[in-house]
Parts: structure tokens; sequence; C-alpha cells
């Protein structure tokens, strides 16, 4: 999808006064070579598919700092990076408690990390709100995010099984994500 530039200046204008329809083509226009830049730095399709997505949440819930001076694929570009250096960082400092030499290794065995009767209350908890606030949630976007995340269908099945392109599949994930998670805080 080839726009101009100032085709490109008018959407992002749209899209920082709320417009979901200039989010959506924002979203078009660069979701393949956000992307793709991804793919290249962590050769695995799951992260890729998961940065990128939250790359565009974060670009559209930042998108009023935008400064029009630079190019919006390169400012995109730039949140995507960082987003991937924190997942490389966080991995990291897991690998690095878990194998904490402050620990001796026979104590590491001992260590039993099931959950509590306490713990599986609180979790059994979570999920019931969690549960609750999905439910409360518009029924296409209950839909999209059971087949997403309970049950675990890829962008491209969930596309057929909605018979909806791709694109508007990711769309209304990060809406839906974005107003559960609104839900969440008690907006």
């Amino acid at each position: 999808m080839n726009t101009t530039p100032e085709q490109l200046k008018e959407t992002i204008h749209k899209a920082k006064k709320g417009n979901q329809m200039a989010f959506s083509s924002l979203l078009d226009r660069f979701w393949n070579e956000v992307y793709n830049f991804q793919l290249g730095r962590t050769k695995n399709e799951n992260d890729a598919e998961d940065i990128t997505i939250q790359t565009f949440s974060r670009a559209f819930d930042k998108i009023q700092t935008f400064d029009e001076a630079y190019e919006f694929k390169t400012w995109l570009f730039t949140i995507s990076k960082n987003i991937h250096v924190d997942l490389l960082r966080k991995r990291k400092r897991n690998i690095l408690e878990q194998s904490s030499p402050g620990i001796p290794d026979a104590i590491k065995k001992v260590l039993d990390d099931a959950p509590t009767a306490e713990d599986q209350l609180i979790q059994d908890q979570n999920l019931a709100s969690l549960l609750g606030h999905i439910r409360n949630l518009k029924p296409h976007y209950r839909e999209v995010i059971n087949l997403r995340y309970f049950q675990e269908l890829s962008y491209a099945a969930i596309a057929e099984e909605l018979d909806e392109p791709i694109n508007n599949v990711k769309v209304k994930l990060l809406r839906a994500k974005k107003l559960l998670a609104e839900l969440i805080k008690g907006k």
C-alpha cells in the first residue's frame, strides 16, 4: 500500500485525533516492515509477532509524542528496537537469577517451585476476575480474545475463522487488549 508523504502526514494527524481508521491504516501500511525488521533481529516468528504488536500498541498510545520532523517508520523501528532490547534484558535477568552463584545447587534442588494452596487460590481468583472483565467486552472483541489466548490460534487461523483480513484481526485484537486493560484498571 503506497501512500504519498502528504497522505501519510494526514493519516498521522487523524490518528493523533483518535481516528480508528487512521490507526488501522498505519497498521496496514507498516505492519510487514516492522514484523520483518523484528524477524531479522529475533529469528523467531512468535517473538517478532509479539514485539510488533507491542510496537504498534505503544506507538498508538504515544502517537501524540511523534515529532513530524522525523520519519514515522524510523520512529516505529526505534520503538520496536527498544521493546526488543527490553525483552532481551528481561530474559538475561531471568537466566542470571536462575543460575545465581549465591545459591548452592543442593539448595536449588530442595526449593519447591510448586504453588501453595494460597497461591493457587489467588491465581484462580485472578483468572475469574479476568474472565469477568472479558465478558464485559463487546462480543467481537470477546471472540478475538478467546480465539487468540484461550484457543491459541495464530492470526492467520483467526482471520480464516472470522472470514476477515488478517490486518483487521490484528487491529481488533490490539483494540480488545487496550479495552481490557482499561476495564482492569477500572476506567
